[in-house]
């Protein structure tokens, strides 16, 4: 545990002045004491479970979102960075159309590595 995240633990902090003590930057996973694995909106302020990061990062302002679906958007209707969570036997994983074709949006926007293995992730380009 670094030193700042231990610090702000013991003085009881809440979550998101954890954040600002620790300089957290959108789309850092962490795992809490119980276990669970959040990620941290720097829009909205807050820690949130994977999934519901991508949701949150799908309605920003300037984001054109095709939902949650098995079957991908019409090609010729995506734009560059339009984003679809799609759906996979294993879970879902939030995709970002950049530079002609669909990526996984961990690996446009570059959060923290662990989001390629998570939920539906691994298993996109299978």
């Amino acid at each position: 545990m670094r030193i700042a995240a231990l610090l702000a633990v013991l003085l009881g902090l809440s979550v998101s002045a954890q954040a600002e003590v620790m300089g957290d930057r959108d789309g850092e996973l962490r795992e809490t004491a119980s276990g669970e694995l959040l990620a941290w909106d720097e829009v909205g302020q807050t820690w949130r479970k994977p999934v519901a990061f991508w949701q949150a990062f799908a309605q920003r302002d300037g984001i054109k979102s095709w939902g949650q679906s098995r079957e991908y958007p019409p090609y010729d209707d995506v734009r560059e960075l339009d984003v679809f969570m799609v759906e996979l036997d294993s879970g879902v994983c939030l995709m970002q159309f950049y530079h002609q074709r669909w990526r996984r949006a961990n690996d446009v926007r570059r959060w923290s590595p662990e989001f390629n293995s998570l939920a539906g992730c691994p298993d996109v380009f299978k």
